[in-house]
């Protein structure tokens, strides 16, 4: 009874956060066309959860020391890098084209493990990465010699990019002892991603008559510190310890399908909200791609040694078991809630 209590608690704390996580660039896009730099609406956003979370981060101050390579990773590559290329994709291309390339990322991990770290991989994995590429060639509309905006494109490609580096970073740290938690590491990655957000950024030069103002929203007038409060408070804060805690009740499995539903969810918002339409191509091709990712991720590797690479969620989805059956969350599994997903 308390299981399924649990189970579905999970589910329920997984699902707000896919859909936290997905309304992320419908309220972003508003204000940078009102006018603010994509990197500024970024520094906003990581600044902001970063004063949020520093209770945690003091809290968890022991990691600076145990975990300083880790944190710095998780802060470059999984704040800073994907939040910067992310948003700066979405001021050129639509939302969900965009979300749905940085749903590649799994299929990447795959093409480092079997190249760079020459592991084998299985079949479903292969097909997975073939969906993937595929739908999302569906998504572009490549016979059509690229329907969206090439750099748009490149952007978006860039952030998938950074969530293979932390995908790959949390890989090395498998079977470590002294767990770093994810809590701690969401906190100092976000200090540190505004560490370097304000220096690349340079916040003081931003237009800040735009916070004061309104933003467009479809044709709808709304407060731009509204979209912003959503931004911090929701699509960051909370999308990402409403995942952690997610992953606790689930299994990184479950909770990595679940995760899927946030390129649909973004689709769904900026077809609502923003008025960015997709044609029925597109649609399927997102769904194609949806579906690859999920392939790609829940593939292991022929070899059993070594931890598994491709979550969508995190970097592995491997379980151990103490020697009383209780299950044992390595260092993979319990940072899979921090996933990197705008």
């Amino acid at each position: 009874m308390h299981a399924s209590q649990g189970r579905s608690a999970g589910l329920g704390l997984a699902l707000a956060s896919a859909l936290a996580f997905g309304g992320s660039g419908v309220a972003a896009k508003p204000l940078i066309e009102a006018g603010l730099d994509p990197l500024h609406v970024v520094w906003l956003r990581v600044a902001g959860a970063a004063l949020v979370m520093l209770p945690v981060a003091w809290r968890h101050r022991a990691l600076l020391h145990r975990k300083p390579a880790l944190l710095a990773g998780f802060g470059l590559l999984a704040v800073a890098g994907v939040q910067a290329f992310y948003f700066a994709s979405i001021s050129r291309i639509p939302v969900g084209v965009a979300l749905l390339i940085e749903y590649l990322a799994p299929a990447l991990v795959l093409g480092w493990v079997r190249f760079v770290q020459r592991r084998p991989v299985t079949r479903a994995a292969a097909l997975g990465v073939v969906l993937a590429v595929g739908g999302l060639a569906c998504v572009v509309e490549v016979w059509s010699g690229l329907s969206f905006d090439l750099l748009g494109l490149l952007l978006a490609l860039g952030a998938a990019c950074c969530q293979v580096g932390y995908f790959v970073l949390s890989d090395q740290g498998a079977g470590e002892d002294g767990q770093a938690d994810p809590l701690g590491v969401i906190a100092y990655g976000l200090l540190i991603g505004a560490l370097v957000l304000t220096a690349v950024a340079r916040p003081w030069g931003m237009d800040r008559s735009v916070l004061a103002g309104s933003a467009d929203m479809d044709g709808t007038a709304v407060p731009a510190w509204l979209l912003l409060g959503w931004i911090v408070l929701i699509a960051t804060v909370l999308a990402y310890v409403t995942g952690v805690v997610s992953v606790r009740r689930l299994s990184p499995q479950v909770a990595g399908v679940v995760a899927c539903l946030e390129a649909v969810i973004a689709t769904v918002l900026a077809w609502v909200l923003l008025g960015e339409h997709l044609d029925a191509p597109q649609i399927v091709g997102g769904a194609v791609v949806l579906v690859g990712a999920f392939i790609a991720q829940s593939a292991t590797p022929k070899a059993p040694a070594g931890p598994v690479a491709g979550s969508g969620s995190g970097p592995d989805d491997e379980v151990r078991e103490k020697p009383d059956g209780e299950r044992a969350e390595g260092p993979e599994t319990r940072l899979s809630a921090g996933r990197p997903t705008p």
